[in-house]
């Protein structure tokens, strides 16, 4: 399937990016932080220092944004310790797209 020429896939991995990035700069603007770019590599302990409370925020602010298409929660359960130290933006886009992709299809 294609819009514009281009794989669905990869637009809707830059609207989830976007998406993201809105809702992480919101967070970082509680600490001053405004001028931080997010990228799919960025990872959200050692770039953005995200402490566990920030993820349960975030998790709300995913919540909200796709309600229970989206289980973030769920997502980090199924991680080792060290995994989620190094979660990447990137690695969370593609999460939400194919859990979104999977929504609409069943």
């Amino acid at each position: 399937m294609s819009l514009n020429g281009q794989r669905t896939g990869t637009v809707g991995e830059e609207a989830v990016l976007a998406d993201i990035a809105g809702m992480l700069a919101a967070l970082l603007d509680e600490y001053g932080l405004d001028d931080v770019e997010i990228r799919m590599d960025t990872t959200f302990n050692r770039d953005l220092e995200l402490e566990s409370i920030d993820l349960v925020t975030l998790a709300g602010l995913l919540e909200e944004k796709y309600g229970n298409r989206v289980n973030f929660a769920e997502f980090l359960a199924g991680m080792e310790f060290d995994e989620i130290i190094e979660l990447t933006v990137g690695r969370l886009v593609e999460h939400v797209v194919a859990s979104l992709k999977a929504a609409e299809a069943g």
